[in-house]
């Protein structure tokens, strides 16, 4: 094939995201918004671009309308070529087994025609709700030197949190003997990234195998790893150092926005070498005529009142005497006269009114239980009238 790929890239990007409760109501969660300018999505295509990686299938399902819209014909990564770009990959009913997808590989399995298209010796399996920087060209590199069938990226976290994760049981050399998915007692903590380069050939003969089987659950971790790893596949760990963050749920979307902040921040937008794109939308320079201090704000933003340790997306408005503190605004949102906004996630296109209040303290908060940890968060397009009060820790999908 004259123009075959070397490594084809399947980004997963189909995830539900309940755990972000309104935030994904009517968006997948690699559409959410982040940093002030991006979408989580635009991470990992980034770091497929500044990898040299230029063919990328982006695997939709659940409420893909803004996902798809947003990436388009991915210009602003650079990967609207002629042969290869990147592609948007949903389900389809054909004669084959074709229909919704079942499961991880079961979504990669589905797409064997597109990545065979391209004739690839790899593929690159990716997720697209996670917030890092990572070489995959040097991952690819540590496959290739090795005769690797399959290597998974990996890093180890606290071993009270491996439980949550596949977990990797390794030979000196790096070589996997085991992997475990979820196990309650790990005998170790080094956890799977979800990122996967497989030599072609042997994805699509292990894929084949796994649909064939009616008692798989269609999934990388449960079923396509452990039965390489039964049959004596080489299998190889590449252990990441650097900032990775599964922003999966209210806390850990907070804390995700939360690590951009500071003088030495715990992950680094300001990167000349791996720059982060996104499809950022046309608004003026930020006008600034209140207090900002320890905080990013993006373009189009008129901020008047008092702006402290937050992140407030493109085309938001803090009126005079409105405070936001230790918050993250997604965008278009209006924060009128003298509304407060504590230690919150507000999504887009939502206007508080006067004197509002919305959550509470981040040392008050901190003490509520429950499921967003004291985090008040308000789903899309909201209306809180003057003097609307939202509690510390509520979700709201619906005006007050």
């Amino acid at each position: 094939m004259l123009n075959k790929k070397e490594c084809v890239a399947m980004l997963l990007a189909g995830g539900q995201g309940s755990r972000l409760f309104a935030l994904t109501s009517n968006i997948a969660k690699p559409a959410v918004s982040f940093g002030a300018k991006y979408r989580i999505i635009d991470f990992t295509l980034s770091n497929c671009i500044n990898s040299g990686i230029d063919t990328v299938g982006v695997l939709t399902q659940y409420q893909p309308l803004v996902l798809n819209e947003y990436v388009g014909n991915g210009q602003p990564w650079d990967l609207d070529r002629t042969f290869g770009g990147v592609h948007i990959l949903s389900p389809y009913e054909a004669k084959t087994d074709t229909s919704w997808y079942k499961g991880t590989a079961n979504a990669i399995y589905q797409n064997i025609r597109f990545m065979k298209n391209y004739d690839p010796e790899y593929v690159l399996i990716l997720s697209g709700d996670h917030i890092y920087k990572m070489d995959y060209d040097k991952m690819l590199e540590a496959h290739k030197a090795a005769g690797a069938d399959c290597t998974i990226a990996c890093m180890e976290v606290p071993m009270s949190e491996a439980p949550r994760f596949g977990i990797l049981n390794t030979n000196p050399d790096g070589t996997i003997y085991e992997f475990e998915e979820k196990p309650a007692k790990p005998k170790s903590n080094l956890a799977s990234m979800g990122i996967y380069i497989f030599t072609a050939s042997k994805l699509f003969k292990y894929l084949e195998l796994d649909n064939a089987d009616p008692k798989s659950e269609k999934d990388f971790g449960k079923n396509v790893l452990p039965a390489m790893l039964n049959a004596g596949k080489k299998m190889l760990s590449y252990r990441f150092q650097g900032y990775w963050k599964d922003v999966g749920t209210i806390t850990s979307l907070m804390e995700g926005n939360m690590d951009l902040l500071g003088l030495e921040p715990k992950f680094e937008l300001h990167d000349n070498e791996r720059v982060i794109h996104s499809r950022s939308p046309l608004a003026p320079p930020a006008y600034i005529g209140g207090d900002v201090v320890n905080s990013i704000v993006a373009n189009g933003d008129q901020i008047d009142g008092k702006v402290l340790n937050s992140v407030v997306g493109t085309n938001c408005v803090v009126e005079e005497g409105a405070e936001v503190i230790d918050s993250v605004l997604m965008g278009n949102i209006t924060v009128k006269k003298g509304a407060k906004v504590y230690y919150s996630i507000i999504d887009e296109e939502v206007v508080i009114g006067e004197n509002a209040q919305i959550g509470d303290t981040k040392e008050k908060a901190s003490k509520v239980e429950g499921k967003t940890a004291g985090i008040a968060v308000l789903g899309r397009g909201i209306k809180v009238k003057a003097g609307g009060k939202v509690p510390a820790g509520e979700i709201v999908d619906k005006d007050v």
